[in-house]
């Protein structure tokens, strides 16, 4: 079981924030020994001096000689040992995340590549696509010994568990061990002390960009939101604390949820928030905090989980591209969040996304979600993303949380779109038809801010994150071959881009996810770098379409999940 990691931030040069995902300690195989093998690799192509000495001239020749023989293999029925399904994965992984430049790419010159450049150890997690996530991705020793697809693995014929579920009797009963002088620890999110610890914890220590000049800062009121849903387990918060002075220096947390995935629907934990101080990464913490988190699961009849990450583990069900909708032009350049292109002066670029004042549907029943919309919210949610390939399937009792237990503190009135509330993390809004009183559409989006680390100007960048959303306009016959459904989103995430810019975030991120996909770039979100992988423990699908279609179904619809 795992972790999640929030792929990257920036659109420009962007980073690649986890939710969380395990670096080097959480993949036990990679080690020292590995990183000083990618040194030696990338210096022995440089010269040592302006003459090449002799060793220079070997490493070049045995250089050559090893591209000659990919070229040969390639020749002779290749004969390099790269299987041909690693081949088609590792193409399928650079035409997702390679952009429009890597569209073209083949499967020849993914062959070479493998062998030329021991890319082949990007499958094995040894290295990233584009030489990214070196020591992110270890070898996957680790991942090897659990119940997930392995990577080049050809797609199942049917869904199913990979390892069948166990008695609680034979579910191991103690603790793994730890590290000398350190204990596990139950947090308990509800304890004001310990929920500030946790939030310390992770606004020193977890995800940030690769320049490091961004990372999450999860507030206290957003833990307790996405910590707390109906029927969590306090035993699910599990810490790692020094057994001296007790400090918290590591957390995995799970959280369960009903899960469909295509015609299948079971309970599985959404694994989230795994966090190791920085001091600790030599200790491999992060695998034994897997496992206890897994095992802990396993104690509760949960055999399967739901995590992301950004770096590329056994193996992706699916993966999203993140968007970017830049909202203070001024202060994302000030940051190098994004920057201004050289075609374009900062003036007009301001110009450009120029919002208006006011939501457009205000006149037509748009307000903020109360308690009395849960029964209608629910069942418009429920029949809405039945479309897609995987959902999380909420009763109204985590209806009435998601949307509205984050709503923060004081009045809602008709104006409260303007200015956000005390302690809010999540905006939910939906259309009310004036005559007939009937929820007609649901919309929403979240807060999670990020700490700028380096900047003299600015030291928070305010960021919102677009959240589920609904339409009864979906259910009516050929919506979307007349573009009746695109008309309608786009303009309930119009309002939603509006009412972001008044309360005073800096930008709005999507992802490639649900119906976003027609409407991101025409409401002005810009591609950036950072890729979401989503996965599954102990259980097997086909792929599912996101930032890329698969079969007949659209890129997107595969995944109707959103994670925190």
């Amino acid at each position: 079981m795992s972790l999640s990691q929030k792929a990257k931030e920036k659109q420009v040069a962007s980073p690649e924030p986890e939710q969380p995902v395990p670096d080097d300690e959480a993949d036990s195989g990679s080690d020292a020994s590995d990183e000083e093998h990618d040194v030696t690799a990338t210096s022995s192509s440089l010269p040592a001096a302006s003459t090449p000495s002799t060793s220079s001239k070997k490493k070049k020749k045995k250089k050559r000689s090893k591209a000659v023989k990919a070229l040969n293999a390639l020749r002779t029925g290749h004969t390099d040992g790269i299987p041909q399904s690693m081949v088609n994965a590792v193409l399928e992984k650079v035409r997702a995340e390679g952009g429009e430049e890597a569209a073209n790419a083949d499967a020849a010159t993914v062959r070479m590549a493998l062998e030329q450049m021991k890319i082949k150890d990007v499958i094995q997690g040894k290295a990233g696509i584009g030489g990214k996530n070196k020591k992110d991705t270890g070898d996957h020793k680790f991942w090897g010994t659990q119940p997930v697809p392995q990577l080049g693995e050809e797609a199942p014929l049917e869904d199913g568990y990979i390892e069948p579920s166990k008695p609680p009797a034979e579910v191991r009963q103690d603790p793994y061990p730890l590290p000398k002088d350190f204990e596990w620890a139950t947090v308990d999110i509800s304890d004001p002390a310990q929920l500030r610890e946790v939030y310390e914890l992770l606004s020193a220590n977890y995800v940030e960009d690769d320049d490091a000049s961004f990372r999450f800062q999860y507030s206290a009121e957003f833990l307790e939101w996405a910590l707390k849903p109906p029927g969590y387990f306090m035993e699910w918060h599990v810490g790692v604390r020094v057994a001296t002075n007790k400090k918290l220096v590591a957390f995995i947390s799970g959280v369960p949820m009903q899960l469909r995935v295509r015609d299948h629907t079971f309970t599985v934990s959404e694994v989230n928030f795994l966090c190791v101080h920085k001091k600790l990464r030599s200790k491999r913490l992060a695998p034994v905090l897997i496992k206890e988190i897994t095992r802990q699961c396993h104690l509760k009849g949960i055999f399967q989980a739901l995590y992301t990450a950004g770096v590329l583990l056994p193996t992706p069900v699916s993966t999203c591209r993140y968007y970017h909708r830049c909202l203070n032009i001024k202060k994302l350049v000030d940051v190098h969040f994004t920057m201004v292109p050289p075609t374009m002066t900062l003036a007009r670029m301001i110009r450009l996304h120029k919002l208006p004042e006011s939501p457009r549907l205000l006149s037509h029943g748009l307000r903020e979600m109360e308690a009395r919309d849960v029964p209608q919210v629910a069942e418009l949610y429920s029949k809405y993303t039945s479309r897609f390939g995987m959902s999380h399937i909420m009763s109204k009792e985590e209806i009435s949380h998601i949307f509205l237990s984050g709503g923060g503190e004081g009045p809602r009135t008709t104006s409260s779109w303007k200015t956000p509330r005390e302690r809010q993390v999540v905006w939910t809004y939906v259309v009310e038809n004036p005559r007939t009183k009937k929820v007609t559409d649901l919309v929403s989006f979240y807060s999670l801010p990020s700490t700028v680390m380096n900047s003299d100007k600015h030291n928070l960048l305010k960021a919102a994150y677009l959240f589920y959303y609904a339409t009864d306009v979906a259910f009516a016959e050929k919506a979307e071959e007349d573009g009746h459904l695109k008309k309608r989103l786009m303009e309930l995430i119009g309002d939603c881009l509006i009412i972001a810019d008044q309360c005073g975030f800096d930008v709005v991120n999507a992802l490639t996810l649900m119906d976003n996909v027609p409407i991101l770039q025409d409401h002005r979100f810009g591609k950036g770098d950072g890729m979401l992988n989503y996965y599954l423990y102990n259980w097997r699908t086909a792929p599912l379409a996101g930032v890329n279609p698969t079969g007949d179904v659209a890129a997107g619809k595969g995944i109707g999940v959103v994670m925190l």
